[in-house]
This record gives structure tokens, sequence and C-alpha cells, in this order.
């Protein structure tokens, strides 16, 4: 009979913000593969938090332009709703004065 073997159980270790920055740091420095043998990880992880780091920063390069255009566009659309405005006063008033 065959016996079964249960691998075993680890734990996750969640890192702070702070050491995965200067993780990163020390992989830019050194190069990913030196760096996560100095501190223990593999090479994986810090790949993983570089990736994170670069899509947040281009997500948030990406909301910036979108707050740039919405300013933009409601600049746009306060200057058209006065422009309406003025139109309408005037044809009120040649309208009065049509009668």
């Amino acid at each position: 009979m065959a016996r079964q073997v249960k691998p075993k159980k680890t734990s996750r270790i969640r890192h702070s913000k702070e050491y995965k920055t200067e993780a990163l740091k020390l992989a830019e420095k050194v190069g990913v593969g030196p760096a996560a043998e100095q501190l223990g990880l593999h090479e994986s992880q810090l790949y993983a938090w570089r990736n994170k780091v670069r899509q947040q920063e281009s997500s948030s390069e990406a909301e910036q332009r979108l707050q740039v255009e919405n300013a933009r566009l409601k600049r746009q659309l306060a200057e058209r709703e006065e422009e309406l405005a003025i139109l309408k006063k005037a044809a009120a008033y040649f309208a009065k004065n049509q009668k």
C-alpha cells in the first residue's frame, strides 16, 4: 500500500510597501537575481512587484490625462452655455421689438 505524502503548508509572508520599495531599489542597483538572493526572495516576486509598480504608474498617468481632458471639456461646456444664454437674450430682445 502506497503512502501519500502531504505537502507542507507554508504561510505567506506579507511585505510592507516600504520593504518592497527598498527591495526594488536594490534590484535596480545590483540586478534582480542578486537582490532576490540577498533578500531571500524568489526572482519572480521582484519581477511581479516591479510590474505592479509600473502598472500603477501608467494608470495614474492615464488618470491624469483624463482629468486634463475633463477640465478642458468642462471649460468648453461653460463657454457654450454662456454663448447660448447670450443668444437667448438676443432672441428675446429681437422678438419683443418685432411685435
